[in-house]
């Protein structure tokens, strides 16, 4: 896909990797950025630095009142990057109740699920586009102590396979992005060297131009792939000790 004179939407675009995206999209010479947020006061920032290019969206993607409300507003978006995310460091079995379990399934699978449904007509219209959805590491091997957000991730890719067949056959591409450990408020309890989120926009664009499918984004990405295809047994007692560790790191 050509980025110069797109059009996109990114969820989450008000801070961390999807800010990263949005200056990216924008340096890359992209008419406009939807930035989705859900408070759009919070994307105000951008919308200084690039007028008219920069357009702040509220939009919670729990809410398919507010999906369907930016689908009828951004009728012009050929790109849909689907980065908003959620991350409540609860395990599964020792949280008090599955409210952040829920609620981590609720943004991380069911939101971009619908913002795709939603805007998979509009992307037809405008020529096919594509779709990019930022998953996770998590998402390739199960991390007991981030509770939800790992069984959210795997859904959420397995969800970008089926979406990718589906929308085929109207010329959308759609493309998973595996990331690592990255510097952002979410990544903060997390220790240790952590990628700059403008890497991992890089890397999603230079995706998202050329087609591919899956992409790891970085270092600890490639190297859990690695380790999984190596000996997943091995990678799923590592990931158990994390249980008991006083401090999750990324090991570097």
């Amino acid at each position: 896909m050509e980025l110069k004179d797109s059009v996109a939407l990114v969820t989450g675009g008000n801070r961390g990797i999807g800010e990263a995206f949005v200056r990216a999209l924008l340096a890359a010479g992209a008419a406009k950025v939807y930035v989705g947020a859900r408070d759009a006061a919070s994307a105000a920032h951008l919308a200084a630095e690039a007028p008219g290019r920069a357009v702040p969206l509220e939009l919670d993607v729990t809410k398919p009142d507010q999906i369907a409300a930016a689908a009828a507003q951004c009728g012009d978006v050929q790109l849909l990057i689907n980065n908003a995310g959620a991350f409540h460091n609860q395990t599964l079995m020792t949280a008090p109740d599955l409210t952040a379990a829920r609620d981590e399934m609720e943004v991380n699978y069911f939101g971009p699920l619908t913002l795709a449904r939603a805007f998979a007509p509009i992307l037809a219209r405008n020529g096919g586009g594509a779709i990019c959805n930022v998953l996770s590491s998590g998402g390739m091997v199960a991390v007991p102590a981030m509770g939800g957000y790992s069984p959210s991730k795997f859904a959420g890719r397995a969800a970008a396979t089926c979406i990718r067949a589906e929308l085929a056959g109207q010329g959308t591409t759609v493309t998973a992005l595996i990331v690592g450990s990255v510097d952002t408020r979410m990544a903060a309890h997390v220790a240790g060297a952590k990628e700059d989120p403008a890497d991992i926009a890089k890397a999603g664009l230079n995706a998202i131009r050329r087609g591919i499918d899956e992409l790891d984004t970085d270092r600890m990405a490639i190297e859990v792939r690695a380790s999984l295809a190596r000996d997943p047994k091995a990678l799923e007692r590592s990931m158990a000790k994390m249980l008991t560790a006083t401090q999750v790191t990324t090991g570097r």
